[in-house]
């Protein structure tokens, strides 16, 4: 296995950095595009989320990947290389598998054990199939960590600890208030109506609010947000709750008339600047609550500074994150990962050697086959019952002597350090490695369309 792993997130790095660093959507195809074309890169994919940019990568040269990757996630977020490698990570092997499995358990999230995090992990993997960037390997790996991840949340109690940083941000705007009561019958600005601000509505509207503007650049994927929240079976259908989308050119007026705002938005700049913020605090005596998810950051963090004016953004939770209890369950989380991670590395050392071992069955048939034509050559007049009874003979012989062997080879292969096993037994009979090869492309090319299939 030849997997490596290149990133940042909050716990490497500043969230100024971070928020710089941020990829755009369309950054992203781009990165993975240029990855695979690289030398020493076969298969890419990128995971980013609001406090993560991590490049995964199937290379050949651990160093030159390195290099690669640092280099192409610095020229692709627009961070000097120089700048940014201070902050980056690498993980290699068995301890990138431990990574990506243990950020799918939630246990590298700034909110431990947030559950997000598997759908951003299914949607980079999504993006790296559509790209043709993801191979036998990654396919392998993030299909692995949904599993792993779901897992974990569903044998231990690491959902006491896990909660969405929508959920987590409200908490502290709350300032120890109940939520539900701190936030029953005010007015809500939602900016944005992807997937974190549709759950931040949704958030919202379980939690009482009494009316709901929804803000975004496409109005037509705000009013959609809003009649889902108020449709028959809605969540905002059994309240009452007034909702309506607008533009955001609309963004100033609803402003002044919030008394919550959440802005998570994919914006290179700035949504609400701090003279905004002070515009829409004249002449009201309520206090404007905000929480900003967005990276890079939608609110002007000149805004903290703003009398009246109660903003939560990344940074902010970061530091209020690492006062947060961690749940006892976390260290089963913990085990689950680790024998996740021994399971992940048997089963693809054990993969390594299988095309060994079908190139070997397939030269044992060949010759069989070229016995058989050479035994038709000196006996001609057997008839087709002994032919036949002599071919499944030969055959059964062939079978029962590589059976043992291949059997056992298989086993050996999958313990740590057993990928020679496949060299030597290319080398013991002689194998074309041509061949071997062959039968490699065969089974990638089936097993990344099975993967799609899955996903």
């Amino acid at each position: 296995m030849s997997l490596l792993v290149v990133g940042l997130s909050h716990r490497s790095a500043p969230v100024s950095v971070l928020e710089r660093a941020a990829l755009a959507p369309e950054a992203r195809g781009k990165l993975l595009q240029d990855a695979v074309s690289a030398d020493p890169v076969t298969e890419s994919a990128v995971l980013s989320t609001c406090n993560r940019i991590e490049l995964y990568a199937d290379v050949d040269k651990f160093h030159a990947g390195v290099a690669e990757l640092s280099t192409l996630l610095a020229r692709h977020s627009g961070v000097d290389l120089d700048e940014l490698t201070p902050y980056l990570y690498v993980h290699y092997e068995d301890r990138a598998v431990h990574h990506l499995f243990s950020v799918a358990c939630g246990l590298d999230s700034m909110v431990v054990g947030e559950g997000q995090i598997l759908g951003q992990i299914k949607d980079a993997l999504a993006v790296a199939q559509e790209l043709h960037t993801a191979g036998r390997l990654l396919n392998d790996l993030f299909q692995q960590a949904l599993r792993v991840g779901k897992r974990a949340h569903s044998e231990t109690g690491i959902d006491k600890a896990g909660q969405s940083l929508v959920t987590f941000g409200l908490e502290q705007l709350a300032a120890g208030r109940d939520v539900a009561a701190w936030a029953h019958g005010k007015r809500a600005l939602v900016i944005g109506a992807g997937s974190m601000s549709s759950l931040a509505a949704t958030t919202l509207v379980r939690n009482g609010i009494g009316e709901l503007a929804v803000v975004n650049r496409t109005v037509a994927r705000a009013e959609r947000l809003v009649q889902i929240l108020t449709e028959p079976g809605g969540p905002g259908a059994a309240t009452g709750l007034r909702a309506r989308a607008a533009a955001m050119s609309c963004v100033e007026h609803e402003l002044a008339v919030a008394d919550i705002v959440v802005s998570c938005t994919g914006a290179t700049g700035l949504v609400l600047d701090g003279a905004a913020v002070a515009e829409a605090l004249t002449g009201r005596e309520a206090p404007l609550a905000l929480l900003d998810l967005a990276m890079p950051r939608d609110i002007d963090a000149a805004v903290h500074r703003i009398e009246g004016a109660h903003l939560v953004d990344i940074e902010s939770l970061a530091d209020a994150s690492a006062d947060a209890p961690m749940a006892a369950d976390v260290d089963k989380v913990r085990g689950v990962v680790s024998e996740e991670v021994a399971a992940f590395g048997a089963a693809q050392r054990a993969a390594h050697i299988t095309p060994t071992v079908v190139a070997l069955r397939t030269m044992a048939a060949d010759v069989v086959a070229g016995e058989i034509a050479r035994l038709d050559g000196r006996l001609p007049d057997l008839d087709d019952k002994q032919r036949a009874e002599i071919t499944q003979t030969v055959r059964r012989v062939v079978d029962k002597l590589l059976h043992a062997p291949t059997v056992r080879v298989k086993q050996l292969a999958s313990e740590p350090g057993g990928a020679g096993y496949a060299d030597a037994l290319r080398e013991l009979f002689d194998l074309d490695p041509q061949t071997v090869a062959a039968v490699s492309r065969a089974d990638t090319r089936g097993e990344s369309h099975d993967a799609r299939e899955r996903a």
